[in-house]
């Protein structure tokens, strides 16, 4: 349907530019918001009658008429209805939605993606500092940005994904003594470990078990090897700087083995630290201070960020000679910039959000060419957990709070992902443990996968003969598991009878319900597009749930395997299609597509 509908745009521009010099350029379409009134809708008559001061309704009618003896809305569209004030309502023929079917055939696993363009985006999420296990709340931020990324890939973009953090800051300093502490035999409880909130000492400890088991694994003299960096420890309890490294490798191995379980690769792991060893710090302060957008007060070196929309200007340089933490931002970005990559989306939490305005504000100050409103940002709030019926908020992996892979263990990877984007990244969320884990239609991703398996059995069966009992006997016939029976008529022997669906006579997909479900599969491309502009995976599961639903109700209204041989292949060719929306969806999410459940 999409070179249908792209037909029908372009003689839509064409007979508005008749009516209208320069008005072809605006050619659109919109979707009615019921489906009784149409399939396509056209307000290009409201629009143009102010301009060319004639009556909508009668230039509505002009543009009718243009649009009647077109040749693509002659073999396209049974009807165009004038309405209201203006309103065109084009009602499409069957065989102009069965075109969706073909193409999601010759498109595949790509079908709704765009070809590449050239553009490079840089997308940095996740980004947490090696101190501790990923909490959920980075299971959300990993959750988002990955998705995200694929959105952006499929409208054809060069996408590079990055994590940013800081391996020699504060934070590092508490790992370091914490860890030490352990290693010379002290815990938490002791006289030299403090753990009274109301002494700011305490914050100079961590108490997780976590830190127990990096002490052991330093005595060991272990070593360690995460995606960017490989350490072994010497086994001195007194050497800090030892064992801030090792602590630091030990940790990003812990959070490679999170995003391994959740199925999530980096391109690029950038350090904080190198921008003070590179001394792009110190030449973004020092352009900063010759552009004349700083000035010293009160011991103290701060940026006019009001000049460009903050609130305050803010202190780069502290008495102490520090830099606050928003300056080495500053540098990070310029460096994004440099780096080829004008698009850049960040992926933060809503804590986060007093950042931005400082940021974007130094950026423009430091004046290198960076456009307003660089970088983009999408932030998301916490995640609160529930299992049993009561929220759950201490970990004993971490000792304060629940851990992604906690989360996945009590669910699985699949669930995590589909919940995690399922809302609005700045909505609250709070996480059913036991919804996750239920086998019905009240847990979305069981719905949407269900849907899928649904469809793999059915062609099983009408493609090949083979239904759930034949895959039984055939996998104790060949001493295999019945998954592996699944596995092999999925990769060896489905693709050739699903690809002989593609060539089909499709003219039996006349009814209403099939109609209906085809009209579902044509959304896919926009919303895709819409999805991505918009930084909105959630959009995704939205429609896997309507599409699923789409489905259902069709499977319920029509009889596929019948006797008719036209028929059935028709049938089997329109639900094979919604199989492969369904997993190119999933795939954009990063869930699997199960063939059977």
């Amino acid at each position: 349907m999409l070179s249908v509908k792209q037909e029908l745009l372009q003689s839509l521009g064409d007979a508005l530019e008749s009516l209208s010099p320069g008005a072809g350029a605006k050619a659109a379409f919109e979707v009615p918001k019921q489906a009784s009134m149409g399939d396509l809708a056209v307000t290009a008559a409201m629009q143009l009658a102010k301009p060319l001061k004639q009556n909508p309704r009668a230039l509505g009618e002009a543009l009718k008429a243009k649009l009647e003896a077109a040749p693509a809305y002659q073999a396209w569209v049974a009807a165009i209805e004038l309405a209201g004030p203006g309103f065109l309502n084009l009602r499409l023929k069957p065989e102009a939605k069965q075109q969706v079917v073909r193409e999601v055939f010759a498109a595949g696993d790509h079908f709704g993606e765009q070809p590449a363009n050239g553009a490079k985006v840089l997308v940095e999420f996740v980004s947490a500092n090696p101190t501790g296990p990923l909490h959920v709340g980075h299971g959300r931020q990993a959750a988002l940005g990955d998705a995200i990324c694929n959105l952006l890939a499929s409208q054809g973009m060069a996408v590079h994904r990055e994590f940013y953090y800081n391996d020699a800051g504060v934070q590092i300093d508490t790992l370091t003594k914490s860890t030490q502490l352990r290693a010379k035999g002290f815990k938490p409880g002791d006289a030299c470990w403090p753990t009274d909130p109301e002494n700011p000492e305490s914050k100079k400890f961590y108490n997780g078990d976590y830190i127990q088991d990096i002490a052991d694994a330093f005595l060991a003299q272990a070593t360690v090897k995460a995606d960017d960096r490989e350490f072994t420890a010497n086994g001195d309890a007194d050497d800090a700087e030892n064992i801030r490294q090792f602590a630091v490798a030990y940790l990003r191995n812990e959070q490679d083995k999170d995003l391994q379980a959740f199925n999530l690769k980096f391109d690029e792991y950038y350090l904080e630290s190198s921008l003070y060893e590179n001394g792009h710090v110190e030449a973004t302060v020092n352009r900063l201070i010759a552009n004349g957008e700083t000035y010293e007060q009160d011991g103290a070196l701060w940026l006019r960020s009001t000049d460009y929309g903050d609130d305050k200007d803010r202190v780069m340089r502290k008495t102490d000679g520090g830099y606050t933490y928003f300056v080495p931002d500053v540098a990070y970005h310029i460096q994004k910039w440099l780096r080829g990559f004008h698009k850049v989306v960040n992926i933060q939490g809503t804590d986060h959000h007093g950042t931005i305005a400082r940021v974007r504000a130094g950026l423009q100050a430091a004046d290198v060419g960076i456009p307003q409103g660089y970088p983009d940002y999408v932030l998301h709030t916490m995640v609160r957990v529930v299992r049993n019926g009561e929220e759950v908020k201490i970990s004993k992996r971490a000792g304060s709070y629940v851990t992604l892979r906690d989360l996945i263990e009590w669910t699985s990877k699949d669930a995590v992902r589909f919940f995690l984007l399922s809302r609005k990244p700045d909505t609250e969320y709070t996480f059913d443990v036991d919804l996750a884990v239920q086998k019905n239609n009240d847990n979305p991703v069981y719905y949407v996968q269900y849907a899928h398996a649904r469809i793999s059995s059915v062609l099983r069966r009408g493609l090949l003969g083979l239904d759930d009992d034949g895959v039984t006997a055939l996998a104790s016939q060949n001493g295999q598991t019945v998954d592996a029976v699944i596995a092999d008529v999925h990769q060896r022997l489905l693709p050739a009878q699903l690809q002989a669906l593609a060539s089909v006579d499709l003219s039996p997909l006349a009814t209403d319900a099939a109609q209906a479900l085809m009209q579902q599969l044509a959304q896919y491309p926009d919303m895709l597009t819409s999805a991505a502009a918009g930084f909105a995976p959630h959009d995704v599961t939205f429609y896997l749930r309507d599409l699923a639903a789409s489905y259902h109700s069709y499977y319920d209204a029509e009889r596929i395997l019948v006797d008719d041989e036209p028929t059935k292949l028709a049938r089997l060719a329109l639900i094979s299609a919604t199989r492969q929306v369904l997993r190119n969806g999933l795939a954009m999410l990063g869930v699997s597509a199960p063939e059977r459940m």
